[in-house]
């Protein structure tokens, strides 16, 4: 699994990697520090509570685990949690109930994109208790169909659908006369002409064209470019937020002041912006603690993964404790980033 630190550890040996692996999942789950003694008794190790203490002591010298108090058990550090997301975690596959559920979320219409992305985010918030991030798709605005439609008398409806799923559209008086055939002949055209296109690549020879070839419907004309023109250059990063009460009843953050800190982050949409632009674009990525390089999120991890649809792509995250569960999160984000990512081609014609 990937991470934004990109930090050389040594490899350990089987034994400490067992009891490393023993105190993260065992923390992960209860929340509370471990001893040798209970590591004996639930891992069945092979090994005695004094061999395992020692092994213990060893791995909080080289900086995997640490102890709260003096009394007290281990539980990880920072430096455990990526060894143990970098070399031991397997990532868990949902079960067959989850996966329905995620299909059900991802199968959509084009003109959909923007609600399957919601969804998608609310049911990842759902299965992993944590809060999800997801990005709508994002890159370089690419033209790809219009549809003028009769809409009463004297208007039609302009809708605009780019190459990322997102459809814009618009009400607009029409010259009286103008049928149903005629907004076709001029959707035809513009079609022809324009699909594939960025907004840079819409040269002025390219519109006295259509205009000459469409003269009569100047009007029309006028609105269905000044709409293509809103889409092609509209902001392209959206960030959809699902789950956030889900984190809250995490133990780390009954603690005001974390709370609010916690809560403060999640409306800074610059600062998640950059946090998902991040993500290396290739498969599981993990950021632990400290790998924010920010002080206030030092009680954070995010695993994020990237979906992509014809020349444009978004970023799932999720985001929760150090103490995340971070195989079945893994698991679970690279099943709904590859389906995701081949039901959106089929849905936009791309090829999966």
């Amino acid at each position: 699994m990937a991470s934004s630190a990109n930090k050389v550890i040594p490899v350990l040996d089987e034994r400490k990697e067992k009891i490393l692996a023993a105190v993260v999942e065992d923390f992960i789950s209860t929340a509370e520090p471990i001893g040798s003694r209970t590591i004996a008794r639930k891992y069945g190790l092979g090994v005695s509570p004094a061999t395992i203490r020692n092994e213990m002591a060893d791995l909080e010298e080289m900086g995997y685990l640490k102890q709260p108090h003096t009394s007290a058990g281990r539980i990880p550090s920072e430096r455990g949690y990526r060894y143990y997301v970098d070399h031991l975690m397997q990532p868990e596959e949902p079960d067959e109930k989850e996966k329905e559920l995620l299909q059900r979320c991802i199968r959509t219409k084009a003109r959909e994109i923007a609600t399957v992305i919601q969804q998608t985010g609310l049911v990842l918030a759902q299965l992993t208790n944590y809060a999800a991030l997801v990005t709508s798709p994002s890159g370089k605005g690419v033209y790809r169909h219009i549809q003028l439609v009769p809409f009463g008398p004297g208007q039609a409806m302009v809708l605009v659908v780019l190459a990322s799923g997102e459809v814009f559209h618009r009400l607009t008086p029409v010259p009286e006369g103008i049928t149903a055939y005629d907004l076709e002949s001029i959707s035809a055209v513009l079609n022809a002409k324009l699909r594939g296109l960025t907004v840079t690549d819409i040269k002025s020879t390219i519109i006295k064209e259509i205009y000459a070839e469409l003269s009569y419907y100047r009007q029309v004309l006028d609105l269905a470019f000044e709409l293509i023109q809103e889409a092609l250059t509209a902001k392209e990063e959206r960030i959809f937020r699902g789950g956030i009460h889900s984190i809250l009843n995490e133990p780390e953050f009954k603690n005001v002041e974390r709370l609010r800190t916690l809560l403060g982050l999640l409306e800074q949409q610059d600062f998640l912006c950059d946090l998902l632009a991040s993500h290396s674009g290739r498969g599981i990525d993990i950021r632990i603690g400290q790998e924010f390089n920010r002080e206030d999120v030092r009680e954070l991890s995010m695993v994020t993964a990237g979906y992509q649809v014809n020349n444009v792509s978004g970023v799932l995250a999720i985001l929760g404790p150090t103490r995340m569960r971070y195989a079945r999160v893994a698991g679970i984000l690279r099943y709904v980033t590859e389906n995701l990512s081949k039901e959106l081609h089929r849905a936009f014609g791309g090829k999966t």
